[in-house]
C-alpha cells in the first residue's frame, strides 16, 4: 500500500512538473506581451508643448528612465500618426523600435508632427525643405526636429547629450528631413522605408502612373483635422466600400475621378484632393523630392527597407544614394530584406504570402542591425557593421556587402525573342513584334483572387492568372543550367506602337518554379495548412513596374502617341537582389493595365482624372523585337551567366 501510494505521488509530482513547465511556456510567452504596467514600472512620462522657432507648439511625450544612475541618450520618433496615449497617467505598452530598447534604457521622445492631433500649426503633407531659410518663419520639418533636439539637451535632465532618430514610412520621412542641415547632437538616424519622392515610385505614383487602390484606402481616412487639436478618438471611421471585390468596386465608381471627393468623401479629403490635382512632375511634387535635398548629413545613417514594400520600395535607395553622392564622409548604411511594408519591425519575418524565405530576418534584424547601429553611435558600444546589409532572395542568406550595388555585378541584357523566348541572343533584323488588345474596361487584375484593391504581400504573388490572359505578353528564358544572381536596378527598353494617343505599359520580372518543386518544409511544431499553395510551377513576381507612355519622354510635359508609329519607352525599376535557381526560369510579362493597383489609362490623351467613361477605349499594343526596335530588360549579375 504505500509503495502504491509513493508511486501515485511520484506521479502526481511528474504530472505537475509537466503541468508547471506547460503552465511556464504559456505564460512565459503572455510574460512577453508588451504592458503599460511594464513601461511604467521603469519610466517615468512627461508631455511638454515644444516651442519652435516660429512661434508653434509641437506635443512631445518624453519617457525618462526611473533609473538615474547614469545618463541616457534620446531616441526621437516624430509622427503625423499621433503619439497616443494622451495624458501623463497613460502609458504606451511598448517603447522604442524594438523590445531591446526598453530593456537598455533610452530617454524615449514621440511627438505629434507639425498640424496633427495635439500639436499646433498648420500640416502639410510631406511639408517641402527650405534650402535657404531667411527668418524664423522659414520653417520646414528639418528645422522643427532642430529646434525640438535643442529643446530636450536644455530641459530634459540626466541625458548624455546624444540623439537618434528612427520612424517608418511617414516617419521615415521625418527622420530623413531632419538629417538634411542635422543638430550636432543627432549622431545617428535611421529612415525606414521612408517617402522620398511621392511621384517617383514612392507611395503617389509610379513612371507617372497613379497608384490608386492603396492611395484612395490611405486618404479616405488620413485627412485634416477639424480643429485645432484632436485626438485618435476624434478620428472618424474608415472608409466602406461595402464589397470584398475591390476590382468590382473600383471599376464601378461613377467618372471622373476628380469628383470623388465631394462625392465620396463630402469634400474632406483635401490630401487626396491634392495629388488628384497634380498628375504631372509639376513644382507641387519637385519641391517635395526630398532625395535632392541631402546636404550637411552629418549623422550616421541607417537606411532601412523591404524588397517587397508595396508603398515606398524606393524611398531607401533614393535616401542612400543621395546621402552617399552628397555626404562621402557620412557613415551610410542600406538594409533590404524581404519584408513588406514595415515588416522588418514586427514577426520573424521568415515568410511573406505564398514565399516561404525559412530565416528569421526580422528578429536578426532588430537585434543585430539595428539595435547595434544605435547602440554604436549613442552608448559607444563597439560593434562593425557592413556598408550593405542585404538578403538575398532566392537564396535566402544575407550578405555583407561592401558597396551596393555590389562593384563586381554585370550588365547582362535579355531580349524579347520570336515564339516567346527570352535571352541574351539580339533578336534578327526582322524580328517582327508581338501585339494585343488593350480593354481599359476589362482590365489585367494585380491579383488572381478577389480582394479589397490593395495587399501587403502581392509583391511576391503567383502570376500564373495574368499569363494565361491574351492581354499579356509572356516572355522566358529556358530552364537555367546554374544559378542566376541578380542585384541591383533593373532597366527596361521597349520599343512600342499603340493605336490610341496614350497607353501605359506595365514590365514584370517573374521567377518561374520548375514543376517539381517541393512544398516548404513547415516550422517546428506546424503542420502546412490544407489550403497552402503548391509551389511547382509558381510564378513569383520578383519586381513590376508600370510606365504611363504619355511621360516616355518627360515627366513634366506628356506627349501623346501618334497612332500606330512605334516609339521608345526607357525606365528603371527599383532594385532587387534575387537568385533564380537552377531549374528555374526567368520569365517578363508586358500588358497594359494592372487594376485596380494601377489607375486606368483610357488609352486617350486626357487628363486622366477628368476622362470620363467614354473617353476609355481599347487600343491594339504592338510591342517590336527587331535587331533596330528591339525590347529587353537588362540586369546587373553578380558572378557567371548560365546562358
Amino acid at each position: 500500500m504505500q509503495k502504491a501510494n509513493r508511486i501515485f505521488r511520484i506521479r502526481v509530482i511528474l504530472a505537475l512538473v509537466a503541468l508547471l513547465a506547460t503552465a511556464t511556456q504559456i505564460f512565459g510567452q503572455i510574460s512577453t506581451v508588451p504592458s503599460a504596467d511594464r513601461v511604467r514600472e521603469r519610466y517615468t512620462k512627461y508631455e511638454y508643448q515644444v516651442p519652435m522657432r516660429d512661434g508653434v507648439r509641437l506635443f512631445t511625450s518624453v519617457y525618462v528612465p526611473k533609473d538615474t544612475s547614469k545618463p541616457y541618450p534620446f531616441l526621437l520618433t516624430r509622427t503625423p500618426y499621433s503619439v497616443a496615449p494622451y495624458g501623463i497617467d497613460q502609458y504606451r505598452a511598448s517603447l522604442g523600435p524594438s523590445e531591446h530598447f526598453e530593456k537598455e534604457g533610452f530617454i524615449f521622445v514621440y511627438q505629434d508632427a507639425r498640424g496633427r492631433y495635439m500639436s499646433e500649426g498648420e500640416f502639410q503633407q510631406v511639408r517641402p525643405h527650405v534650402p535657404a531659410k531667411r527668418s524664423n518663419k522659414d520653417i520646414d520639418e528639418s528645422s522643427d526636429a532642430y529646434d525640438t533636439i535643442e529643446w530636450l539637451l536644455k530641459n530634459v535632465p540626466n541625458n548624455n547629450g546624444k540623439v537618434g532618430m528612427v520612424g517608418v514610412s511617414q516617419p521615415g520621412f521625418h527622420v530623413a528631413a531632419s538629417m538634411i542641415d542635422s543638430h550636432p547632437a543627432l549622431k545617428a538616424a535611421s529612415p525606414q522605408a521612408p517617402t522620398a519622392d511621392y511621384y517617383i515610385n514612392d507611395d503617389v505614383y509610379h513612371n507617372g502612373a497613379f497608384m490608386l487602390s492603396a492611395n484612395f484606402g490611405f486618404y479616405a481616412s488620413f485627412r485634416p483635422r477639424k480643429g485645432a487639436s484632436e485626438t485618435p478618438a476624434q478620428q472618424r471611421t474608415r472608409f466602406d466600400m461595402g464589397t470584398p471585390d475591390g476590382y468590382d468596386y473600383y471599376l464601378k465608381l461613377p467618372l471622373p475621378m476628380s469628383e470623388w471627393n465631394q462625392k465620396l468623401f463630402g469634400g474632406e479629403a483635401t490630401y487626396w484632393q491634392e495629388i488628384i490635382d497634380h498628375p504631372n512632375y509639376d513644382e507641387f511634387w519637385q519641391k517635395r523630392s526630398l532625395w535632392k535635398f541631402m546636404k550637411n548629413v552629418r549623422c550616421a545613417v541607417l537606411n532601412v527597407g523591404g524588397w517587397f514594400d508595396a508603398e515606398d520600395p524606393m524611398g531607401p535607395f533614393h535616401i542612400y544614394k543621395a546621402v552617399e553622392k552628397e555626404n562621402p564622409t557620412t557613415e551610410n548604411l542600406l538594409v533590404m530584406g524581404p519584408w513588406s511594408h514595415g515588416g522588418w519591425g514586427r514577426g520573424d519575418g521568415d515568410k511573406l504570402g505564398n514565399v516561404n524565405f525559412a530565416v528569421k530576418t526580422g528578429a536578426i534584424f532588430r537585434e543585430q542591425i539595428q539595435f547595434e547601429f544605435f547602440m554604436r553611435h549613442l552608448k559607444d558600444k563597439k560593434t562593425e557593421l557592413p556598408e550593405a546589409f542585404m538578403f538575398q532572395t532566392g537564396l535566402n542568406e544575407w550578405r555583407r556587402l561592401a558597396a551596393w550595388p555590389p562593384k563586381e555585378a554585370k550588365a547582362m541584357t535579355l531580349y524579347f525573342q520570336t515564339n516567346g523566348k527570352l535571352g541574351m541572343e539580339a533578336p534578327p533584323e526582322n524580328g517582327g513584334f508581338d501585339e494585343y488588345v488593350s480593354d481599359p474596361n476589362r482590365p489585367v487584375p494585380h491579383l488572381g483572387y478577389v480582394n479589397a484593391g490593395f495587399t501587403g504581400d502581392y509583391m511576391t504573388e503567383d502570376q500564373r492568372f495574368a499569363a494565361q490572359r491574351p492581354d499579356v505578353l509572356v516572355y522566358e528564358t529556358e530552364p537555367l543550367t546554374e544559378d542566376l544572381t541578380i542585384a541591383g536596378p533593373i532597366k527596361v527598353s521597349l520599343n512600342v506602337s499603340t493605336t490610341g494617343t496614350d497607353s501605359d505599359f506595365v514590365v514584370k520580372v517573374i521567377d518561374v518554379y520548375p514543376g517539381d518543386y517541393p512544398q516548404p518544409a513547415p516550422l517546428a511544431g506546424q503542420p502546412v495548412p490544407s489550403n497552402s499553395v503548391k509551389m511547382g510551377g509558381y510564378q513569383q513576381l520578383v519586381r513590376g513596374e508600370p510606365f504611363r507612355g504619355k511621360f516616355r519622354n518627360s515627366f513634366e510635359k506628356p506627349e501623346a502617341f501618334t497612332p500606330g508609329k512605334p516609339a521608345s519607352i526607357k525606365f528603371e525599376m527599383p532594385d532587387v537582389y534575387h537568385t533564380f535557381r537552377k531549374g528555374h526560369r526567368v520569365m517578363i510579362h508586358v500588358q497594359s493595365s494592372w487594376f485596380p493597383l494601377v489607375d486606368r489609362n483610357p488609352q486617350k490623351f486626357v487628363d486622366i482624372p477628368k476622362a470620363r467613361q467614354e473617353d476609355f477605349q481599347k487600343a491594339t499594343q504592338r510591342v517590336y523585337r527587331s535587331r533596330e526596335m528591339n525590347s529587353s530588360v537588362t540586369v546587373l549579375v553578380e558572378g557567371k551567366t548560365p546562358f
